[in-house]
């Protein structure tokens, strides 16, 4: 799985950031409280952003993080903002050094295929395994696949922003259900893992970590966004429209909503609303 633009990742962050929901974060922190020193992989990293959401809001003073990307220039892209992001940095080898808010964070990168290396991965038994805007694009005998090697191991599990399908958007537009459907359609499509869980990967997760006798904690963590994030309206629009075109939509009804949305991005008042949803699961 690949395909995602770092420019794109540091676009979004801002609003992933704002959309994680507090009430979930909670509940992992206090199934960590008391440690002074967590162990965390994060699956499918990116450009670190995940990271940079919640390290912080962790009680433990001392964190060792492994991230994990089969995306080497996104690696590249994650060490480089992690630096610029840090208070303090150091070098160790392939390790970084970060010291943040009075936390000390030791960064390991490693390229992976999460589909080949996932069972090997879970057998490195961290403390908490963690992801962002990842389970949507796996598939859902994927997502029991992991929960049975999370389970193996006993290991917790802290994911956010799992798309859930709802949008809306603002001002209105005639095609907007049109194009909604033909997203829905693209996202259930191959993304590496065999026919993805779209929409549908919350609920599938809920159910294949209660087969493994897990709780979970879920709530909503939507994209709010308005005028001010003109720019990230216009760049999700597009790539909206294009997962669509790709659905067999006729081409003019394509380029006529995102020539409208992208118009509408920078009008008083627009505002688009991407539903997402974060879970917090342990045995």
């Amino acid at each position: 799985m690949s395909g995602f633009s770092a420019d794109w990742l540091a676009l979004r962050e801002p609003a992933d950031h704002a959309a994680r929901n507090g009430d979930v974060l909670a509940d992992v922190a206090r199934h960590v409280a008391g440690r002074d020193h967590l162990s965390i992989i994060d699956l499918g990293c990116g450009a670190g952003s995940n990271l940079r959401g919640f390290a912080l809001s962790l009680p433990a003073r001392r964190q060792s993080w492994t991230l994990i990307d089969y995306d080497a220039a996104l690696l590249k892209a994650a060490r480089e903002r992690l630096i610029a992001w840090a208070d303090e940095t150091e070098e160790l080898g392939e390790e970084l050094l970060i010291e943040k808010s009075g936390k000390t964070l030791t960064i390991d990168f490693r390229q992976a295929d999460l589909n080949a290396d996932m069972e090997r991965i879970a057998g490195w038994r961290p403390d908490l395994v963690t992801a962002a805007a990842l389970f949507d694009l796996v598939s859902p005998a994927w997502i029991d696949r992991f929960a049975a090697a999370l389970a193996r191991w006993k290991l917790p599990l802290y994911t956010v922003l799992v798309y859930d399908g709802r949008e809306q958007w603002t001002p209105p537009h005639p095609l907007d259900a049109a194009i909604h459907d033909a997203f829905l359609a693209h996202q259930r499509r191959d993304k590496g893992f065999g026919p993805s869980a779209g929409p549908d990967a919350a609920r599938l997760m809920e159910a294949a970590f209660s087969k493994q006798n897990y709780r979970v904690a879920s709530g909503e963590s939507p994209w709010r966004l308005g005028v001010e994030d003109a720019a990230l309206i216009a760049q999700l629009a597009g790539g909206v429209a294009s997962a669509a075109a790709e659905t067999g939509l006729p081409a003019a009804d394509v380029e006529q909503w995102r020539a409208f949305r992208e118009t509408a991005a920078r009008a008083p008042g627009a505002s688009a609303r991407v539903g997402h949803r974060d879970l917090f699961t342990a045995p």
